[in-house]
């Protein structure tokens, strides 16, 4: 569980709500089903014509990493690679197809099988790039679904704004209505400005973080594995290793 999420999110709610009870207002005076469906429906709906659906859906799934992000932990990957290696070099590559079984990471297993098929190291090395550059591609377009929300959220909530204005102009002969009418339009505008800055942009940001670790792990594997099929001193391994673990 990341508790820095939990927090972050529990102040911002918490300064809004108390904000505004401390200006004198209620809460029920946020609660507007109207600007809520004209923002959030529509920054969705921008959303959805901007991507496809496999993005869209990646990204939204994603959004789970913001309390459970994924576990980096190199130490245990680092004592796997160099068991890979001394495995190699004394039993032979074969040796490691028993080794596949042991994880269900992808392109652990991808890489581990181009070794024991015998692949070249620079022929390796050319397909895993390609399958990093691939991964890093599609990761980095289904967190642009959030990044381009919180571009679209204020824009609906201004217009959101214009239709609360409208509705209010419509009932100058009705009084009683217009107040009903500006509440939608500023609250409105509360929630395409609040939900951009206070949840979509830093859920953008800490998803690119969090995909930077797995890229930068991706790319540790992936010199390991060409340091394997090259038959490198174990020496030079380590040296490569120790090179992304002080980075991390």
């Amino acid at each position: 569980m990341d508790i820095a999420s939990i927090i972050g999110l529990t102040i911002a709610i918490s300064s809004i709500i108390i904000g505004q009870l401390l200006h004198g207002g209620s809460l029920e005076m946020l609660l507007q089903p109207a600007a809520f469906v004209i923002v959030v429906g529509g920054t969705v709906g921008a959303v959805l014509l901007q991507v496809n659906i496999h993005t869209f859906l990646h990204g939204v799934k994603m959004l789970r990493w913001i309390l459970r992000p994924p576990k980096h932990e190199l130490l245990p990957l680092i004592e796997d690679i160099k068991r890979w290696s001394i495995t190699g070099k004394r039993d032979g590559l074969m040796k490691l197809e028993p080794l596949l079984e042991e994880t269900d990471d992808l392109f652990i297993q991808r890489g581990l099988q181009l070794i024991i098929d015998g692949t070249p190291p620079p022929k390796l090395k050319e397909i895993l790039e390609i399958e990093l550059s691939n991964f890093e591609r599609f990761e980095r377009q289904s967190i642009k679904i959030w990044e381009a929300a919180a571009g679209y959220a204020p824009t609906m909530g201004i217009l959101g704004a214009v239709f609360g204005l409208i509705h209010a102009m419509g009932t100058l002969g009705d009084p009683s209505k217009i107040g009903g009418g500006i509440a939608i339009a500023f609250v409105a505008t509360v929630y395409g400005v609040g939900l951009a800055n206070l949840f979509l942009l830093p859920v953008s940001n800490k998803l690119r973080s969090i995909n930077g670790l797995e890229i930068s792990k991706r790319e540790m594997l992936l010199d390991a594995f060409v340091s394997i099929a090259s038959g490198e001193n174990r020496r030079v391994l380590e040296d490569h290793i120790a090179a992304y673990l002080k980075h991390s």
